[in-house]
């Protein structure tokens, strides 16, 4: 059964999504922008010791609090690992007031039709159990739009809310992730097929459910007010998409209650040699600027 008291934090309260869930393709890039180069570990086991380092700074930093985080999705060794001694899922919400989310999906499979889909997940259903004992809220999963096939976007959509419903049946809250790629050459015809499929797969949705929707930021402002409505959704947020933290920062502005849920943009700048004087300070101010454009709006 899902939280209540994390369901109205996710609903109602002032913030931003912190995206903590670099998986074994994107870590590397992650602790390059760290200051951490890929001669100075060696293995996978070496990789996430040092990625979960940097997380647990993170989340442990003094502005990385429910007061302007809402949630923070996890990579699922981060979830099994603890921070100050205490499991993360706990630590987040018990200690920091952060609703723990899981990032569940395998990665992309390759493009084909101008969509890449997620890999299978034939370990779903376990992932799922874990979570739910952990005290985890909800889950995330991406796949990426290239260019404006209906066929190819309509087949996201399908496999989106086809693991969304298996998701939703085990108690948990779902984040459906169908990125449009900034670089797409047709982002606007992509972004026009993407809502039009999204609204009628969420009006099959079982009765007394609701999901998230985490978008890249549209070309059309408050392009997404029909999602954000509609009465199946819980929250729409926002990718950061490969921009830099201003830019997305001053795209997101424009677009009316919808929030950010940024990964690389919300570390920019952060490198493992600060002090950690430095490193809070510079947290913070990042933390400042993505929570004032989910917030305040031009």
């Amino acid at each position: 059964m899902v939280d209540a008291e994390m369901t109205a934090a996710v609903a109602s309260r002032d913030g931003f999504i912190a995206a903590l869930d670099q998986s074994g393709g994107s870590t590397p890039g992650a602790l390059k922008q760290y200051g951490v180069p890929e001669s100075a570990y060696h293995g996978d086991a070496e990789m996430f010791a040092l990625v979960h380092e940097m997380r647990v700074r993170i989340v442990s930093a003094p502005a990385f609090t429910g007061k302007k985080v809402l949630a923070a999705i996890l990579f699922e060794a981060t979830m099994d690992g603890e921070v100050k001694g205490a499991p993360a899922p706990t630590y987040l919400w018990k200690e920091r007031g952060v609703v723990p989310l899981l990032k569940v999906d395998k990665g992309l499979a390759a493009e084909a039709d101008g969509v890449a889909l997620m890999k299978p997940m034939p370990d779903l259903g376990p992932l799922l159990d874990r979570a739910v004992a952990k005290g985890v809220f909800g889950t995330k999963m991406r796949s990426v739009i290239h260019h404006a096939s209906p066929s190819g976007i309509a087949a996201i959509v399908k496999q989106q809310f086809d693991v969304a419903e298996q998701i939703l049946a085990k108690g948990l809250v779902p984040i459906v992730e169908p990125e449009v790629s900034i670089k797409s050459p047709d982002k606007a015809a992509s972004e026009a097929l993407l809502r039009d499929a999204i609204l009628a797969r969420l009006d099959k949705l079982p009765s007394g459910v609701k999901v998230m929707l985490k978008l890249s930021i549209p070309n059309e402002t408050d392009f997404y007010l029909p999602l954000i409505d509609h009465p199946k959704v819980l929250r729409v947020v926002a990718l950061s998409g490969g921009f830099s933290r201003a830019e997305a920062c001053e795209r997101l502005s424009r677009q009316h209650r919808m929030i950010a849920s940024f990964s690389r943009a919300l570390v920019e700048g952060l490198t493992r040699s600060m002090s950690d004087a430095e490193f809070d300070a510079a947290l913070g101010a990042s933390i400042d600027e993505i929570f004032k454009a989910s917030t305040v709006k031009v």
